[in-house]
């Protein structure tokens, strides 16, 4: 490989960030992901419906995309690493906050307002760091540091349901307020990209990069790929988040145990972190384009989400139904942020349109759950969620084939009026 003079060291201190970022990935995607554990216990404590509850996770999710700009224009004005470190105490705070359990307007604030936004303030940032320390091993890099959420996941499926057991629900929440600190010291060693970080052909430290703008680029919305892409964004949030908010409390209506609804959601993780791995992989081989990758997967798994309550009607076939999901939910997100590169035309832009994507995409996670909710409590079946859900993942996957087809004309017209002007040329 030939050392980038001023550009990404695709190496060297890079992969003391993806470590960190697996950390960072694990201890806010891989948290957030496991919420749906305390949704009955939350439910049973204040005595509510499904919709209301829901409310809770739902405006973590809305939260967490919500402030995805305010990370990007902070890390922009201060420093990626010191937004993390603040992601970390914020997130913390939440949690000890909503352990003291002051009533379900509190929860709404605490673990709702307070946790999303430190999750956001460390995740954002972090992705932004992986993507600028990588250009040639930029998915493989992203795919593993985002392996963290599936790794977490995993464990705190079953982590989180015995310290609920163990300790009460209040008690678990503060317990994992404690290890959320550790944010900070993962962001403390987000090391900016010119500070001595090393280059791994010569052993000598990169040519520090041309000096950012540090603007936030709000013009990307006059960008049609960036609109459809958005729109792609806001019907897929609104589809991912509903199956592990009610896959508890539909296997828990199947008859099945808590600690066997908790193996349902470690293995849906465990297959998510191989569909990341392999779709990294696969991206990195560049067979195929990043966004005809994420078309196919989201695609396929809406169709596996409408077949999930229909097929999925004892302990072993929920295990193959979630272990599907699992796989290409880990497909879709090992590239759907990578691709907004392509989408925004260049890394230079990279963290705003990052920061306008998970903005607007807020209104999927915001609404996608509650509305599952409602479904479920008007027809006291959880398979209305599921077929929501799936409905809103096969519309996802018409807009980023649209972004995909309006990116390869661009690229067709701009080669063309190439080619013209150079033959006009003597």
């Amino acid at each position: 490989m030939k050392p980038r003079e001023g550009g990404p060291p695709d190496g060297g201190y890079g992969w003391v960030v993806v470590a960190s970022s697996f950390l960072i990935m694990g201890l806010t995607a891989g948290v957030m992901k496991n919420l749906g554990l305390f949704f009955l216990e939350i439910q049973r404590h204040f005595g509510v419906l499904n919709s209301t509850a829901s409310w809770v996770t739902s405006t973590t999710i809305a939260m967490f995309h919500l402030a995805a700009p305010v990370a990007s224009s902070l890390s922009l004005l201060f420093s990626h690493r010191a937004v993390i470190v603040a992601g970390g105490i914020l997130s913390t705070a939440a949690m000890v906050l909503a352990s003291l359990d002051l009533g379900l307007p509190w929860m709404y604030c605490s673990l709702g307002v307070l946790q999303g936004t430190g999750m956001s303030l460390a995740w954002v940032p972090c992705n932004s760091m992986v993507s600028h320390y990588f250009q040639h091993w930029r998915p493989v890099a992203y795919a593993l540091a985002s392996c963290g959420e599936c790794v977490f996941a995993a464990f705190f499926s079953l982590f989180f349901q015995w310290l609920i057991d163990a300790y009460t629900w209040q008690s678990a929440l503060l317990l994992i307020g404690g290890l959320q600190l550790n944010l900070c010291v993962c962001g403390a060693l987000m090391r900016p990209l010119g500070s001595g970080a090393l280059n791994p052909e010569t052993g000598g430290e990169c040519a520090p990069p041309k000096a950012p703008r540090r603007i936030f680029h709000w013009s990307l919305l006059r960008r049609p790929e960036l609109l459809l892409y958005i729109l792609f964004a806001v019907t897929a949030a609104a589809g991912f988040f509903i199956p592990p908010l009610f896959l508890v409390p539909h296997a828990a209506r199947l008859g099945m145990g808590p600690y066997r609804v908790a193996s349902v959601l470690s293995v849906l993780a465990t297959a998510d972190l191989a569909g990341r791995l392999f779709c990294g992989w696969l991206a990195h081989r560049r067979h195929w384009r990043n966004l005809q990758l994420v078309t196919l997967a989201v695609t396929a798994l809406g169709v596996v989400v409408v077949l999930l309550p229909l097929g999925a009607r004892g302990y072993w076939a929920t295990l193959a139904f979630s272990s599907l999901y699992g796989f290409l939910f880990g497909c879709v997100v090992a590239l759907h942020v990578t691709a907004i590169v392509d989408v925004v035309g260049g890394l230079e832009r990279f963290d705003s349109g990052l920061g306008l994507f998970m903005m607007f995409r807020t209104a999927g996670g915001f609404l996608g759950p509650p509305a599952a909710g409602w479904l479920v409590d008007q027809t006291n079946d959880f398979s209305a969620a599921f077929f929501l859900s799936g409905f809103c993942l096969l519309c996802s996957g018409v807009f980023v084939l649209a972004v995909d087809v309006l990116i390869q004309k661009k690229l067709g017209g701009s080669a063309n009026t190439a080619t013209q002007n150079g033959a006009s040329v003597p």
